[in-house]
């Protein structure tokens, strides 16, 4: 088990050095448990660390529902980003609304236009962005670090969490009073668009319900991807 008060302090570090490093920065959230440690961790110490997160249109009402829980507890308004009607309304007209089901690249296309694109305006004019992403979410995320190039979008990209664990997010949550989605508590451990998220069984990977008809392999959106591959540079330590 981590030294959770160690964790923290590292974490707190690692916002404020980007806040007085990098700025301008901004954190994605996608509103999931890890993403409430850093809104929390950056609203309750005043950091100029903007948050956003991606409206993709497919999101579970408890998803959204976080987004009032955010206002009512911290009275701040997370800025919306949200797919061009017309991608999304071609790629329904060409495939269907569910063709994401389909195969890897329709569900990669349908991440490009809910997610990808979408990101790509929220990121541009900042230096660096902020993730809530873990090592131990994934094998994808295996060797993640906590601070990343990031070529795609040409700044640097933070992974604050990266050392932390399941058990560690939420005993922060719970010590903390930290508003989460209401899916958690129904077996969602990582949630994402409602159609591409399942509960998961006692003892499955907490990735097990997202794209759960896909090998674990691919199990990326693309949002941390650049030309199909999963990137992972370390920048210069801190």
């Amino acid at each position: 088990m981590n030294d959770i008060t160690a964790l923290v302090g590292a974490t707190q570090d690692t916002l404020a050095r980007i806040a007085r490093d990098f700025s301008p920065a901004v954190f994605a959230s996608s509103l999931a448990a890890e993403d409430m440690v850093i809104t929390d961790l950056i609203l309750k110490a005043g950091l100029p660390i903007g948050i956003f997160s991606l409206e993709t249109g497919r999101l579970h009402p408890e998803t959204l529902a976080v987004l009032d829980d955010v206002k009512a507890t911290y009275g701040y308004e997370i800025a919306l980003f949200r797919p061009q009607a017309e991608a999304v309304d071609a790629y329904v007209a060409a495939n269907g609304l569910n063709a994401f089901y389909d195969s890897v690249e329709m569900r990669r296309e349908c991440c490009r236009i809910r997610k990808v694109e979408p990101l790509g305006r929220a990121l541009a004019g900042n230096k660096a962005w902020v993730t809530g992403q873990r090592r131990a979410q994934s094998t994808t995320r295996a060797e993640l670090a906590v601070q990343e190039d990031d070529p795609a979008h040409g700044m640097i990209k933070f992974n604050p969490l990266a050392d932390w664990s399941e058990e560690d997010v939420w005993n922060y949550i719970r010590a903390n009073g930290v508003p989460y989605n209401a899916l958690h508590d129904q077996g969602y451990p990582s949630i994402g668009c409602a159609p591409c998220t399942r509960s998961v069984q006692p003892g499955e990977d907490i990735r097990a319900g997202r794209w759960w008809w896909e090998n674990p392999d691919s199990k990326e959106c693309g949002l941390h991807m650049v030309d199909g591959k999963l990137i992972r540079i370390k920048s210069v330590a801190a």
